[in-house]
């Protein structure tokens, strides 16, 4: 699989940015992926070093729009910790 396909986009919320000092960082990830394509992928990508990926299957949220029930879909996030090195998010290229 394309590691372009697998990495959709970077997390930056107010807890994954404080997890980079950990050499933590969040992914949104394909539904597809697994541990082992996220790992090859977030390598390519970054020319990084990947230690452990930790994958958390996000759910549906209720929305409501006026009348109109239904929700959002759920995705999937990917914790990546790196044995050495630093990624930049500007490294990311569609």
């Amino acid at each position: 699989m394309n590691p372009y396909r697998v990495i959709i986009e970077p997390v930056l919320t107010e807890k994954s940015v404080n997890q980079k000092e950990l050499n933590k960082y969040f992914f949104k990830v394909s539904n597809d992926a697994n541990k082992i394509e996220i790992k090859k992928a977030v390598e390519e990508i970054f020319k990084v070093k990947v230690k452990d990926v930790k994958i958390v299957k996000m759910k549906p949220k209720k929305a409501r729009l006026g009348r109109f029930e239904g929700y959002r879909s759920g995705w999937k996030k990917a914790i990546v910790t790196l044995k050495e090195g630093k990624i930049e998010y500007t490294d990311i290229k569609k």
